[in-house]
Formats: C-alpha cells, structure tokens, sequence
C-alpha cells in the first residue's frame, strides 16, 4: 500500500512538474476591401513604381494587362465614373471603368485601392480635358485655360478594390 502511494505521489509530482510548451503563434493581418465591378483578387499585384515603368516603355496604340496598388487621388464628383491614381508625386494614371458599368464612391479619394485591366497612353483632347475639369468641380477660370491636348497615362479598369 505504501508503495502504491509513493508511486502515485511520483507520477503525480513529475505530472505537476511537467514543462508547459508554448506555442508561437504567427499573426496574419488580413485587409479587408469592398468590391466593385468584376471580382477580383489581391494576389499578383504589382506596385504604382512597377506600373510607371511600364507606362514610360509604352507608345501610342500600346496596352498592358496589369494588376496595382495605389493610392486614389481624386475621383469624378458627379457620379464617380473616373478617378485619378498616384503613380509618384508628379505623375497620375486616369483611370475609367470599362463600359462604365460600375462607378467609385465620390468619397474614395485618399483611399488605398487595388485596380485590374488595361494600361495605356492616350492622348486627349481639349474637350475631353475640360469635360474632366468640370467634372472634377473645377473653377471656369481653370476650365477655360485649358488650350491644348494632354498625353496621358490611362488605365480601363474591370475591377476595383478599396481598402476598408
């Protein structure tokens, strides 16, 4: 009986004594967006200094089907059917929705966004870039300086996705 004791105290010490392992456990921060036009997916993006590279080997007639980050700088404030993105401090891609078949928040500007479909250069007119002013809510002073046709770095996106 006693040895059944000690030997039942043992089992019961060297369980109390038992190393407690610690599991790490990694952290995965997911982001969260809000959808718009068709669905598509974070995953092979490219970043907006990726992107400018590419527009500056492009030519007139030239597209790329690309995926990238940046951030929204200005967006259309009638209806959001076009906004601005930052490809650097000096340089922005125009980018529309491809059959105007979706449109942005009017508030997005300053959010973080992911863009798919085609990159191109365009050149566009004084009547386009005057309809863009307007659109934008620009002065009439603004508007009316406008004199001559801009090449630009153009984007028809079929999906978007905003940071929440």
């Amino acid at each position: 009986m006693r040895k059944t004791i000690l030997m039942a105290i043992a089992v019961f010490t060297m369980i109390a004594c038992k190393k407690e392992e610690t599991k790490e456990i990694a952290v995965v921060q997911t982001e969260n967006f809000k959808s718009f036009g068709d669905s598509i997916t974070a995953e092979g993006v490219i970043s907006k200094e990726e992107l400018l590279a590419k527009f500056e080997t492009l030519k007139e007639g030239d597209t790329v089907e690309v995926k990238f980050r940046s951030e929204i700088k200005d967006v259309c404030q009638k209806k959001g059917c076009w906004m601005n993105m930052s490809l650097n401090e000096d340089k922005n891609t125009f980018v529309r929705f491809k059959d105007y078949s979706f449109f942005m928040p009017l508030n997005a500007a300053g959010s973080e966004a992911i863009v798919n479909g085609k990159a191109f250069i365009s050149v566009e007119t004084v009547e386009e870039l005057k309809h863009y002013a307007k659109d934008a809510g620009k002065s009439q002073e603004a508007i009316d300086s406008i004199t001559e046709p801009k090449v630009s770095y153009s984007f028809l996106s079929d999906g978007v996705l905003i940071k929440e």
